[in-house]
């Protein structure tokens, strides 16, 4: 659990000091910071898109997927959550705004920064790896200092509902971590390598949801972006089932 609380600090570090710098930066700035930033993110959803071995398995784990998140409206529970924080942060912070435009920035940062913090292999691989290892919190690091970085440049503009995303981070990586904590003695050593199929088209559908990030980011389409989170489960169970049935999906 240790690198998932590291990287909670800097997710909250890196937006504070976001707010501050971006309070001051005229509004051209930070539409071009938000700008550049979508393109980043734009390149790893298309890097990570790639890393899958057959298109095949990420496109039905996103149509699978997005069938279930609209039916159990994962996307409608988020907002609903990241407006329920939004209020409370408004109540201690005594303002008046909760219902406006601060609203709609406060949970569009939450929903954002959520997914481009937890959406990824280095969650996935980084948490279980420092469940197993205590000691082993590398991979977590290196995203604590990428997210540090990415938090600043969105809090920037899309303020306090960026640091409220800790909390996403928390949830996740801290599942994940318990996770490699009570099966660390059970995997094989291949079961976290990158290259290992569950992970390669987890990774491949991951970076398929990512390519709506940028959406949000740059206000081109308002989407339900978390109802295709499914898809990550999706993609794991479609390999495994493939193994059972005797399906080769790479040739």
């Amino acid at each position: 659990m240790s690198g998932t609380i590291l990287n909670v600090i800097t997710i909250i570090l890196g937006s504070l000091i976001g707010m501050t710098v971006g309070n001051r930066l005229p509004k051209q700035v930070q539409e071009s910071v938000m700008t550049g930033l979508g393109f980043v993110t734009l390149v790893i959803a298309l890097q990570n898109a790639a890393k899958s071995g057959n298109i095949m398995i990420p496109l039905l784990s996103t149509v699978i997927g997005v069938i279930i998140g609209e039916l159990i409206g994962i996307d409608t529970g988020v907002r609903r959550f990241g407006g329920w924080l939004q209020e409370k942060s408004a109540q201690w912070s005594k303002e008046t705004d909760s219902t406006g435009h601060e609203r709609a920035r406060f949970i569009n940062g939450f929903v954002s920064a959520s997914l481009i913090f937890c959406v990824g292999p280095m969650t996935v691989i980084g948490s279980v790896q420092n469940g197993v290892d205590p000691n082993n919190m590398q991979l977590l690091a290196i995203k604590s200092a990428l997210d540090f970085f990415a938090a600043m440049a969105l809090a920037s503009s899309l303020g306090l509902g960026v640091a409220f995303s800790a909390a996403t981070a928390l949830i996740i990586q801290g599942g994940f971590a318990v996770v490699g904590i009570f099966i660390g003695g059970a995997l094989s050593a291949g079961a976290l390598d990158p290259n290992n199929p569950y992970l390669r088209e987890m990774t491949g559908a991951g970076g398929i949801i990512m390519i709506g990030i940028p959406l949000l980011l740059l206000e081109l389409k308002q989407i339900r972006l978390s109802n295709f989170l499914p898809a990550l489960v999706i993609a794991p169970l479609l390999v495994w089932l493939a193994a059972i049935l005797g399906i080769k999906i790479y040739f």
